[in-house]
């Protein structure tokens, strides 16, 4: 399903039941931190073997995390009429600019405090 039928799938789904007013934001916010921590303690405290197992042994209640998760932010997306497509290819634009390939794979990861790379600022600061 293209993304923009789902979205205007959600919006119809919340319209017929008169959801999606502009006060439920910090609501579906707090929800989405529900969310998180319900998917946290699939993985807490383990190292990333264990975590692959455990999302393995677990796909069902991952998938529904993951099916919240993208189902509240196409709802908050269209209550504040932001086309969650288009803005999440402008992201994706953004970081390829500022964690281009090369500089990614000499440093590891995006996290500049901890000795990566990210060029958001057009300069990186680099540690390590």
């Amino acid at each position: 399903m293209e993304t923009t039928k789902l979205q205007d799938k959600i919006k119809k789904f919340n319209a017929d039941r008169e959801w999606g007013k502009v006060g439920e934001i910090k609501d579906l916010m707090l929800n989405m931190n529900e969310e998180i921590g319900e998917m946290w303690h699939v993985i807490k405290w383990i190292n990333e073997d264990k975590q692959k197992e455990m999302i393995e042994k677990n796909k069902e209640e991952v998938g529904n995390f993951i099916g919240d998760m993208s189902y509240l932010l196409f709802k908050i997306a269209f209550i504040c009429n932001i086309d969650l497509e288009k803005e999440t290819l402008k992201v994706l634009e953004e970081y390829e600019k500022r964690m281009p390939i090369d500089k990614i794979k000499q440093f590891k990861h995006g996290n500049v405090k901890a000795g990566g790379y990210d060029n958001k600022n057009e300069t990186s600061i680099t540690q390590g």
